[in-house]
């Protein structure tokens, strides 16, 4: 009974040492991640990083978000314009996609708090990865709506009927 109960506390200690390994170095790789895309969204002379709030229990340790444009020291995520607050969340977002990207991402009027150079930023990132992803943007933006290569736009020809207009701007190149 000894032996057996070793032999368990041996695997339980071998999958916990493999998860924090596999963690930690998925963890870097985001933080690497959203440290560039981060740049990319907002400019290299503003500040952002992610860390573990308690880096010696990975596993458990709560994740703290530094997003600091330049020229604004905030000390907590509120005190960021809406703007800033959905490019940081892009740039997270980004950065666990290019951890393990998936065929497709759906957005939902994430660029509705945005301003117009901000909006642009945001096109030319998912111009960039729709290279290797499809993106179904859902959007009232004209600049966003300007920029993609096809839109389906719902209309209501008549009352409580609802159809599916296609326009697809590859065709036009």
């Amino acid at each position: 009974l000894e032996e057996a109960k070793n032999s368990l506390l041996e695997t339980i200690k071998e999958i916990e040492d493999t998860a924090k390994g596999q963690f930690l170095e998925a963890f870097n790789k985001v933080r690497e991640s959203f440290i560039n895309v981060f740049h990319t969204l907002f400019s290299a002379d503003d500040q952002c990083d992610l860390y573990l709030v308690n880096p010696e229990d990975p596993l458990e340790s709560k994740i703290e978000i530094v997003a600091k444009p330049k020229g604004k020291r905030p000390t907590v995520i509120d005190q960021l314009s809406g703007g800033e607050k959905t490019l940081t969340a892009t740039a997270l977002l980004f950065s666990l996609y290019l951890l393990k990207p998936a065929p497709f991402c759906i957005f939902d009027e994430v660029d509705a708090p945005l301003d117009d150079n901000n909006i642009s930023k945001f096109n030319k990132i998912i111009s960039e990865f729709s290279k290797e992803s499809q993106f179904i943007i859902v959007t009232h933006n004209k600049m966003t709506m300007s920029s993609v290569e096809a839109i389906y736009g719902v209309t209501m020809a008549e009352q409580g009927v609802s159809r599916v207009v296609p326009v697809d701007f590859r065709s036009l190149n």
